[in-house]
């Protein structure tokens, strides 16, 4: 049977909302990670059977199914394909699992997953304009609720009896991971610098904060729900608006040493599943607990988890229910520092984790992260 395996996974640094990468265009964002990724695996770019490209503002500057536009722009044969996903925030790593399918399958050898979003060039909900997606029959199955993100962080942060201060101490210590990570150099192997026309180089992630404190945190304002109705969520505890792109080269352990390639790890398990649409952001969970079951594997096998930080009460919730070992999770900061640009962010995350596997000698790493929907994917990585 074929197998799946990440021979190569290089991402941008995550820029700020309208900071270094501002100014690129998603397209151009997104040519320069995949024409880094062949370059680093050396690989002929005519091998590659198709780019599935991650991408949820999919209007304006990231419409007209950018994933082939990027790999034009790449300089990449005509030959090569691309297609765009939208599993909202999954997108990318949704692009993941259908290109280790496809590989498994049969229907490709080499194919390219990953994503993108420039948030500061295409704003969230830009798409929406002043038109509802849901439609009468939607509303009517959610008494008319409509779902917001910010809302449903809120309502985890109740149900599972989650305090300003626990949200807060989180959003500290995702910062604190990410500048000891940024420091130590832990980054530089997976990020390919991005060169501005004026000859700027941005080459490091630019929403780590440092020196923070809980106090200083609780001078914020929340934003969904007011302090005085047990409020939580703020600018500080939840996910940064960015600019980024990421992509992994994926294909069979047979194909890899057909060219002398050297897989990074094997995509051991992948999964989805669905929960609350309005509360939207707990399905990680159930994820887990599903991908964990399919794999055979315990949770003490996993030695690293990612689970992105939306905001700081879905990690906080999903370590509650799941029972992980709080150090193992995100251990070099998450979106909350290094931001979340949408699209992208699933690619982000697996890279991130591959690297880190890597360098730590772990064999099993876990991935999963809340969707709009209330939707999630997880994915278990084995280290080769």
């Amino acid at each position: 049977m074929r197998d799946a395996v990440i021979v190569e996974a290089v991402r941008t640094p995550v820029g700020k909302r309208n900071g270094g990468l501002s100014g690129v265009h998603p397209t151009d964002l997104s040519a320069h990670v995949l024409a880094a990724l062949v370059e680093r695996a050396g690989i002929d770019p005519a091998l590659v059977d198709d780019v599935v490209w991650g991408c949820v503002g999919q209007v304006g500057e990231q419409t007209f199914d950018i994933g082939r536009n990027a790999a034009l722009a790449a300089g990449f044969p005509e030959s090569v394909t691309g297609v765009t996903v939208d599993r909202q925030c999954g997108s990318s790593q949704q692009s993941v699992h259908f290109a280790a399918a496809g590989v498994i399958a049969g229907h490709y050898d080499f194919a390219i997953a990953g994503g993108v979003e420039s948030m500061s060039r295409v704003p969230m909900g830009t798409s929406l304009l002043d038109k509802s997606p849901f439609g009468d029959r939607y509303m009517a199955r959610y008494d008319g609720v409509f779902p917001n993100q910010g809302v449903g962080a809120e309502m985890i942060a109740e149900r599972w009896k989650l305090s300003r201060a626990q949200c807060d101490e989180f959003s500290i210590g995702s910062h604190e991971k990410a500048a000891t990570a940024q420091d130590e150099g832990r980054f530089d192997a997976q990020i390919a610098p991005v060169t501005l026309p004026d000859g700027t180089v941005i080459s490091r992630d630019e929403g780590i904060r440092r020196g923070g404190t809980v106090e200083g945190l609780g001078n914020l304002k929340t934003v969904f729900k007011p302090v005085d109705e047990g409020g939580v969520i703020t600018a500080g505890n939840s996910s940064q608006i960015s600019d980024g792109s990421a992509a992994l080269l994926i294909t069979t352990s047979e194909k890899a040493a057909e060219l002398g390639l050297t897989p990074l790890a094997r995509i051991h398990t992948a999964v989805l599943a669905g929960s609350d649409p309005v509360i939207m952001l707990t399905a990680p969970i159930p994820a887990t607990q599903k991908v964990l079951a399919r794999s055979g594997l315990k949770l003490d096998d996993i030695g690293a988890f990612e689970v992105n930080e939306a905001f700081a009460p879905v990690p906080l919730a999903w370590l509650a229910d799941i029972g992980a070992d709080a150090k193992a999770l995100n251990p070099n900061g998450g979106a909350i520092a290094l931001g979340h640009p949408l699209g992208g962010s699933g690619a982000r995350l697996m890279t991130t984790l591959v690297h880190h596997m890597r360098d730590n000698g772990i064999r099993y790493g876990l991935q999963t992260m809340c969707e709009g929907g209330g939707q999630a994917n997880a994915t278990i990585l084995e280290l080769l």
